[in-house]
């Protein structure tokens, strides 16, 4: 598998060791995290998920030692020393090292991992309704995309997977509509297309903002607001958005069939239009590397 890291200010090919038993951000997951995507070449979006990384880390408590800027030099790096006809998963992450209770955020470290990923297929299954909830921004911090919700978010996606789903529905404190375990949730009704309104409990995705813009200025309805699971029940169509798959198709919900919609259909078109003005390798560039 092609990968490049960058730890400790070197780069290497091999994933870095970076944490040991004693560290805190390992048994007490003070880290946090973003996820972009390097797609043939082309990297949607990569200074956002830079920037949200920086506030993640800011809102729980570390202190970067970088900036958004400095991140995304070093991403854009690593993309153009891969091989650029593949897709890649781009994780830049802050951890603490040191720290009892509370994390010595001094020795916030920095770390990138740059590997290949292929996009997983359009349709990404069949999904349920999760009797697990996310939190309040009370609760845990729920402005930061810090590893210690994600548990969270995979006991619900086993217990759906358990049931013979593959999409875990999660709903926040007060029961209305949040997202999907692991991405943005959307839905389609008499040709409007529908995502639940930010409230704080989930974050408000870089890609599910990207394609609010791209349906809007494409002349589709979007709204944002809330729902309840008894949306989902009349759905003409259901979707996802999120970084690992970008714009998935949802096959099911509970004993429904679903097929995919020209809502679903007309924001993959277009979001697959949206990556191509994303280049950061040029064709010439890809020859070279390939040679």
């Amino acid at each position: 598998m092609n990968g490049l890291y960058f730890y400790e200010g070197s780069w290497r090919n091999e994933p870095p060791m970076v944490a040991g038993p004693t560290d805190l951000g390992f048994w007490s997951a003070s880290s946090v995290f973003d996820g972009a995507r390097a797609i043939g070449g082309c990297a949607p979006d990569l200074e956002k998920h830079c920037a949200r990384l920086i506030r993640s880390a800011k809102a729980l408590g570390l202190q970067p030692e970088l900036s958004d800027g400095a991140v995304h030099g070093l991403c854009l790096e690593a993309v153009r020393r891969l091989p650029a006809d593949r897709a890649y998963y781009v994780r830049p992450m802050f951890f603490c090292r040191g720290g009892s209770i509370l994390p010595e955020t001094g020795e916030t470290l920095f770390t990138l991992a740059v590997f290949e990923m292929p996009m997983p297929p359009a349709n990404a299954g069949r999904a349920t309704l999760s009797p697990f909830r996310r939190p309040a921004p009370d609760q845990a911090p729920t402005d930061s995309k810090t590893g210690c919700l994600y548990p969270n978010s995979q006991r619900a996606r086993r217990e759906a997977m358990a049931r013979g789903f593959q999409l875990a529905v999660v709903l926040d404190h007060e029961g209305h509509v949040a997202e999907f375990s692991h991405a943005n949730l959307w839905f389609a009704k008499d040709g409007v297309a529908v995502t639940p309104a930010p409230n704080g409990t989930f974050l408000d995705g870089i890609t599910k903002n990207r394609v609010i813009g791209l349906l809007g200025a494409d002349g589709i309805t979007v709204e944002q607001r809330t729902l309840t699971p008894a949306d989902l029940a009349t759905a003409d169509e259901i979707f996802m958005t999120g970084n690992a798959g970008k714009v998935q198709t949802v096959t099911g919900y509970e004993d429904r069939a679903l097929a995919p919609g020209p809502i679903f259909a007309r924001a993959h078109a277009l979001y697959a239009e949206f990556i191509e003005t994303c280049r950061i390798v040029s064709m010439e560039d890809q020859r070279t590397v390939a040679a």
